[in-house]
Formats: structure tokens, C-alpha cells, sequence
């Protein structure tokens, strides 16, 4: 998803080939291994031949949408907008979700393939004046195919996770009387907006597109 994030806030990407209610996983790295240390500790001492699967994520306890992504994206990126290779400012829109796959094929066509088609059939006529136009195009066109096929699965996807297993191990970390907020792993204590909009977006900005 960061590499959605980094072409949107690039002005490279005006629709994606998604469902707004898919569900994303997301959780912070730092939450991950505060979960790994406590689940050390809690079975350090414990021999199963059945040992416990603890999944850290947020779909179950505190789902955020992909539909969210661009409503946090949008006025993240319109207040500290990106800029291009001559220092300006590149403005950005809430980008087309297309809920089905058909639809996004549709648009494919209607906005990209049939313009090169025709410009393919300009350059026959013209001795292959525009070759170098149409190679590029086509080219990048079949690329943005073929990651769009890639990320289909993710983008429709229906699923949640259960987390039954690190929800019983926050609850024996209190009861341990543990420090909490050292060690804290809790899904539902994040508030999406605050995080996508003040942590996540600028610490790509900072350290992936920067």
C-alpha cells in the first residue's frame, strides 16, 4: 500500500481497481514487536506440542477501509503536497475507486488503450514517425496491467483475522499487572486519522520518498 500512497502523492495515480469496503490488516511494527516480547514471556516456560499462532492486526478490532486510505491521503498530501524534479508543488485529488474488476478493465480501454491503438495506426501511416511514442505507451500500459492483476487479490479481498489468541495475551499481561503502555499491542487504542495523517504518511514521505 505505501507504494500507492507514494505514485498518489506523486500525481501518478487518478483510479485504482478497488473495493472502498475492503478491509485492510494494518498495524503498527512497533505494536508487532511488543506482542513478540510479551509472547516470550508468557511461554517461556511453557512445553506444547500444539504451540499457539498469535496474529497482531487491526481487521477484526479496528478495521480501517481502503476507502479511508484515500480519505486520509487526500488532504495529507494537499497540505504538504510533494514536489517534482523542478521543486513544484504536485496537487493530488481523491483518485477513482473502481469497485469491480470489469469496470476498471472498461476504463482501462475507453481512457488508455483505444487512444494508442489509434495512435498505433497513425504511425503506420506515417512511416513510424510516432514508434518511440507508441513503444513507451504500450509498454507502460501492459505494466500498469500487470501490477493491477497482482494487486487484485488484495484489493477485493473480503477477509478479516482472527486475534483470539493475542487478545487472551493482552489480558494476561494485565493481569500480571504489567506496564501496559511500555509492551502495548492493542488495536483498538489507534486512532486511524491521527496516525495515517501525523505518523505514517509523513514517515514515508521522510525516510521511503524523500
Amino acid at each position: 500500500m505505501y507504494r500507492t500512497l507514494d505514485s498518489y502523492g506523486k500525481g501518478k495515480v487518478k483510479c485504482l481497481p478497488a473495493n472502498p469496503n475492503t478491509i485492510l490488516d494494518w498495524i503498527p511494527a512497533d505494536m508487532v514487536v511488543n506482542a513478540m516480547i510479551v509472547a516470550m514471556v508468557a511461554n517461556a516456560n511453557q512445553h506444547s506440542s500444539d504451540p499457539k499462532i498469535y496474529h497482531v492486526g487491526s481487521s477484526r478490532r479496528n478495521a480501517i477501509k481502503l476507502s479511508n486510505i484515500r480519505n486520509f491521503g487526500c488532504p495529507c498530501f494537499t497540505k504538504n503536497p510533494l514536489t517534482d524534479k523542478k521543486g513544484k508543488a504536485i496537487k493530488v485529488s481523491k483518485f477513482i475507486m473502481l469497485d469491480k474488476w470489469s469496470k476498471f478493465r472498461r476504463y482501462m480501454a475507453i481512457r488508455y488503450l483505444l487512444p494508442l491503438k489509434g495512435l498505433k495506426l497513425m504511425n503506420s501511416v506515417l512511416f513510424q514517425y510516432y514508434k518511440g511514442i507508441t513503444t513507451d505507451s504500450d509498454r507502460k500500459l501492459k505494466l500498469v496491467m500487470r501490477l493491477a492483476e497482482l494487486y487484485k487479490p488484495y484489493m477485493f479481498f473480503k477477509g478479516i483475522f482472527d486475534d483470539t489468541n493475542s487478545e487472551r495475551l493482552r489480558m494476561t499481561m494485565r493481569e500480571s499487572k504489567l506496564e501496559v503502555d511500555a509492551v502495548n499491542f492493542d488495536p483498538n487504542c489507534i486512532d486511524w486519522e491521527d496516525y495515517m495523517m501525523n505518523i505514517h504518511i509523513p514517515g514515508l514521505v521522510t525516510y521511503v520518498v524523500g
